[in-house]
């Protein structure tokens, strides 16, 4: 039985994800001022992926582990790994041509865009719940980008950027839920982590051909912290919840990572923050709270699905 007392520590597990997440962010906006981004993503994920493989092997931590079928293969092959492969490769990108707190606002919206993916446009009101929250959200990320497009400031590819890493991320969210019917948040990440740095592969080693690699250990202590807090602990706490919760009611938590991420960039970087964030910020988070209002279904209302 689920009980409220696992209700409470996945909640706690997801408000960890915000702190580590948040200063992930921070970490790897400034790698990316002296590494390839791609390389920066792909080694990070190599790393993760082996981490979980030693402990899944050699530990049970995690509880017993599930054999693989054909059909799991098939989808950590061709669906949650190349997902989550492109989003991160966008996500490190974004952070080499804007802001880390705009970043992460971005992919603040990803709830949103889960919702969505829920369920078809109905004429009814909970269509049009799910329909307005888009649209408070779309209007905070409008707010954001339209000051570069409008003024001709600031470098817009990292906008774009980082809002296709949103759209990616629910993709990534949505294919994991479905994996967590058969396989432990552990797995799942151990699983999709390889094979998206397998895909990343030959474009980090291009990058590493043509620029090459400077070392430090400040750098390296950086990168240290972005694969075991961001990464390995990170993501095994937000699979686990996956297993238990709906994608947007997981994703409605993502929507505190801005102010973390914000916070920890002005806190070790410097980074300042536009005149446009707070105001954007208040608009997506609206978006995302309208669009979960509902946190208990009604009597009458069907119970999530696995591909929800």
């Amino acid at each position: 039985m689920f009980t409220s007392r696992n209700h409470t520590a996945i909640a706690v597990g997801l408000l960890c994800c915000i702190l580590f997440w948040g200063a992930n962010n921070t970490g790897v906006k400034y790698l990316v001022r002296e590494w390839p981004p791609v390389w920066i993503a792909c080694s990070r994920m190599w790393l993760v992926g082996a981490i979980f493989y030693l402990l899944l092997r050699w530990t049970n931590w995690f509880g017993p582990t599930h054999p693989l079928t054909p059909e799991l293969r098939r989808n950590l092959w061709w669906r949650a790994g190349p997902s989550l492969a492109v989003y991160i490769a966008a996500f490190t990108l974004a952070l080499k041509f804007t802001s880390a707190s705009h970043v992460a606002l971005y992919l603040g919206s990803s709830p949103v865009w889960a919702l969505l993916a829920e369920g078809r446009p109905r004429a009814n009101l909970e269509s049009l719940r799910r329909y307005g929250a888009a649209a408070l959200a779309l209007s905070g990320l409008v707010l954001l980008f339209w000051p570069k497009l409008h003024a001709g400031g600031g470098d817009w590819r990292g906008d774009l950027l980082a809002l296709g890493a949103s759209f990616l991320w629910t993709a990534y969210g949505r294919h994991c839920r479905v994996l967590a019917q058969s396989m432990s948040g552990a797995e799942i990440t151990a699983g999709t982590m390889w094979r998206a740095a397998a895909w990343l592969t030959p474009a980090a080693a291009w990058e590493l051909a043509h620029g090459g690699l400077t070392f430090t250990w400040g750098l390296a202590g950086v990168h240290a912290y972005c694969t075991i807090f961001g990464g390995v602990i990170s993501f095994a706490l937000y699979n686990n919840a996956l297993r238990h919760w709906p994608v947007s009611q997981v994703f409605l938590f993502s929507n505190l990572i801005p102010a973390s991420t914000m916070i920890w960039a002005w806190l070790l970087l410097g980074e300042p923050v536009t005149q446009t964030f707070w105001v954007a910020m208040v608009l997506v988070i609206a978006g995302v709270v309208l669009g979960q209002w509902r946190w208990r279904p009604t009597p009458n209302e069907p119970s999530p699905t696995p591909n929800e």
